[in-house]
């Protein structure tokens, strides 16, 4: 049963279980440093170990990608086909774009935009095959211009194999967990060294994630799925359908429903129990309501809208877009009865790799800009250059840093 509270009962939701990253980390740190220091030899000991792997090479060869992509449906590949081109069509408007500008006293300042080298996504091919991952991560990294693209997957299946083939993925390996990560940030013999890695994974995953920032690119570290959804109306039956969406991923996923309406809360309660009884994810999702999900009832929208700040969800849904501007943090925003959380999974445009955990207070989701770099430019006159020649050895000198000074002045006393 979904958990009826008022807001004075409900703190402890804002107060997320606690992911056990440091035991996770425990575990893979010694697989990122077998890899990094013997290769091949020992992703494929561990390959072998966690996920089974019974061949010499992790690379997938194109011609089987190939195979899978004929092997499609005509509606599973019109569906790609719409998909891929709404997720392309909004990320080419999230690239920022080369700019030079004169500024006062002879400064012409601008920056220019750069793609990445190369990416890797990590596409989870577990309990639930996830093909809108490989879309939603090798679209904007084709978009921003990388020009090397490849994905991680331990069991690829068909799908994924072919949006491999459909978008030309330059290599595809078979191959999960830590010891992906590990070979995708240190490079082996046969896996090569990017620049960036993304999409989301198990405990086990994001630990190795979290450990190798810094030395490669990462988007975040994922937790639990969650979404929070603000109605005073609407249709009980469409919310409980949201909320199953959310919490049928994974036994720790989070749905949270706040409304000024004690009936609305009833009755969306009544309704996630009739639906569980006909989802096939009913024991996943069930446990993830009762352990992890509420409706709650708060005194105002703004007392709603607070809370879901406090929490800045993964995803929020606002039945009411009245409410938009007092939103503050939140990974994706679904405004409206008619656009549920399902449509921005799969075909609406928006990413949805996501930030997960309280991390939308400091980000939004996956974006084409992710995989670009901003390079400041700068040119300077003679005469800009004397202009700021007290204020830069003035500055140069209070650090001690007398090289600094001369390097302008002597510029300026020739200029």
């Amino acid at each position: 049963m979904l958990p009826v509270l008022n807001i004075q009962d409900a703190s402890a939701y804002l107060t997320r279980k606690q992911v056990r990253l440091e035991e996770a980390e425990a575990v893979v740190a010694p697989i990122l440093e077998a890899v990094r220091k013997r290769g091949d030899a020992a992703m494929l000991d561990y390959a072998r170990k966690f996920d089974g792997f019974d061949s010499d090479s992790v690379l997938v060869s194109p011609a089987e990608c190939k195979a899978a992509l004929d092997g499609w449906s005509p509606a599973f590949r019109e569906a790609v086909e719409i998909a891929s081109a709404n997720i392309r069509e909004y990320a080419q408007n999230q690239l920022p774009h080369d700019s030079m500008g004169a500024y006062s006293n002879g400064r012409i300042l601008g920056h220019i935009v750069r793609p990445l080298d190369s990416m890797a996504a990590y596409v989870p091919a577990g309990r639930y095959p996830l093909p809108s991952t490989a879309l939603m991560t090798i679209i904007p990294a084709q978009t921003a211009g990388v020009p090397y693209t490849s994905i991680v997957s331990p069991r690829p299946s068909a799908e994924i194999l072919g949006i491999a083939a459909l978008f030309n993925v330059t290599n595809v390996y078979r191959i999960g967990g830590a010891q992906a990560i590990a070979a995708l940030a240190y490079g082996t013999e046969s896996v090569r060294k990017v620049d960036r890695i993304v999409g989301p994974g198990n405990i086990y995953v994001a630990a190795a994630k979290k450990l190798i920032a810094g030395e490669v690119g990462i988007d975040f570290v994922a937790g639990p799925t969650e979404i929070v959804i603000i109605a005073s109306d609407g249709n009980p039956a469409w919310i409980a359908a949201d909320m199953l969406a959310q919490a049928e991923h994974d036994t720790d996923a989070a749905a949270i429903l706040l409304t000024t309406s004690q009936a609305l809360a009833t009755a969306v309660a009544a309704e996630v129990d009739r639906q569980l009884q006909t989802l096939p994810t009913g024991p996943t999702a069930q446990e993830a309501i009762h352990r992890n999900s509420a409706a709650i009832i708060v005194e105002s929208m703004h007392q709603a809208v607070e809370f879901s700040n406090a929490f800045a969800p993964e995803h929020l849904a606002l039945h009411d877009q009245s409410l938009l501007p007092s939103i503050r943090h939140a990974g994706s925003v679904f405004l409206g009865p008619y656009s549920p959380e399902a449509a921005g999974d799969y075909a609406s445009g928006p990413n949805h790799v996501l930030p997960t955990s309280g991390v939308a207070r400091i980000r939004g989701g996956l974006s084409a800009a992710d995989f670009v770099k901003v390079i400041s430019v700068q040119h300077l006159s003679p005469e800009g250059l004397r202009t700021l020649q007290p204020a830069i050895s003035a500055l140069a000198r209070a650090e001690g840093l007398e090289a600094h000074a001369r390097s302008v002045e002597i510029r300026s006393s020739r200029a």
